[in-house]
């Protein structure tokens, strides 16, 4: 039986894991920005990932209820895009803040405890657009491939210590995350919403792929078959993903009604 702290833990992905983890067996420690616990019958404690007080007691509760921590899922985080000369600064300064360095805060807030420990697993949810990255999502595909690289350095820098790191890249599947987007680029935010709420998969279907990567001590989780064949195609045909990545560059300039340049671009 493990010790878990799931970050986001109140729905979506976060909530799923949660159940998972529980129905295996494991104890759970849930947790999300806000003050009420979302009824799941697990332990629950308010952490908002840009608050490093906020990770500093998620430590020490850790430590005095638990002793330690065996996984860290750092799960929590928003969606968010749109096209460079469109979504503004401060919308790249909130996903930066939440996704991405969310996650860094985390990883540093633990890493302590594990070395001590000489043990523990860290679990950083990505995004499929962590290892492919699709036109009018730069900002999420920054964040997400920040994150696949801090958990790449991280599984070398502190296997020495025998913690293990894991990264989850999942494709859009149906969760309330579409909920989170917002900013100036209204149009790619609706097909990002549209491409959420019509996936076939569920954050239930992600979690059980996400556990069964973790038993099998796997680094990189990609727990969907779109994202597989995606990141499949960018690895071993690079010609033929970048013209499907073309591709919905021109349907979306399309959509928008943007002018072509003199030389038909």
């Amino acid at each position: 039986m493990s010790r878990v702290l799931v970050t986001g833990a109140a729905s979506g992905l976060g909530a799923a894991l949660v159940a998972r983890f529980v129905a295996d067996g494991h104890q759970v420690l849930g947790t999300d920005v806000s003050e009420d616990s979302p009824g799941d019958g697990t332990a629950y404690l308010k952490l908002d990932v840009r608050s490093p007080e906020d990770w500093d007691a998620a430590v020490a509760w850790c430590e005095e209820n638990w002793g330690g921590l065996d996984i860290l899922v750092n799960n929590a985080g928003i969606a968010t895009g749109g096209r460079i000369d469109v979504e503004t600064l401060d919308e790249w300064d909130r996903v930066v803040d939440i996704n991405l360095m969310g996650v860094v805060r985390g990883c540093r807030a633990f890493v302590p405890l594990f070395k001590r420990q000489h043990s523990g697993r860290i679990v950083n949810t990505a995004s499929a657009a962590g290892l492919v990255h699709p036109p009018m999502m730069s900002s999420y595909n920054t964040v997400k491939a920040g994150v696949v690289a801090l958990s790449e350095t991280l599984s070398h820098e502190l296997h020495p210590y025998g913690v293990n790191v894991s990264v989850v890249c999942p494709s859009f599947f149906r969760t309330n995350l579409a909920d989170s987007i917002r900013g100036a680029d209204s149009a790619m935010g609706a097909t990002a919403r549209q491409l959420i709420e019509k996936s076939p998969r569920t954050a239930d279907d992600i979690a059980a792929a996400v556990l069964d990567g973790i038993k099998k001590q796997r680094f990189l989780i990609v727990p969907d078959r779109p994202a597989q064949l995606a990141w499949l195609t960018k690895r071993f045909a690079r010609p033929l993903y970048d013209r499907q990545m073309r591709r919905i560059a021109t349907r979306a300039h399309e959509r928008a009604g943007e002018t072509r340049s003199p030389d038909g671009r």
